[in-house]
């Protein structure tokens, strides 16, 4: 799946348990159209022992969101959806609210 989102910006969830969260994007993943995001869509996981010495437990980890349920956020405006503009032979991603530079 094509998306205008890139690993280091700014979103907001929109739909599901964490809507109205913010975080930063970590990882993208274009071809399930999925993504993971730094602190957002915590899930729990029971994890067993590797060695002798390791310990197994319950940990907490990022689990992907599909792309389609965050926003990208302007610095001005906030949640807000992206268009792209040619400026001599450069493509740039504007906020379609304001018009600022993403």
């Amino acid at each position: 799946m094509k998306t205008k989102l890139k690993k280091g910006d700014q979103i907001q969830i929109i739909a599901g348990k964490d809507k109205g969260k913010q975080g930063r994007i970590l990882k993208i993943d274009r071809m399930s159209a999925r993504l993971i995001a730094e602190g957002l869509n915590i899930v729990k996981k029971t994890q067993r022992p590797k060695s002798q010495n390791d310990k197994g437990g319950i940990i907490e980890l990022e689990a992907p969101i599909t792309a389609s349920n965050v926003m990208l956020l302007c610095r001005k405006c906030g949640p807000t959806r992206i268009a792209m503009k040619l400026d001599a032979n450069k493509k740039s991603r504007i906020c379609r609210k304001c018009g600022e530079t993403l």
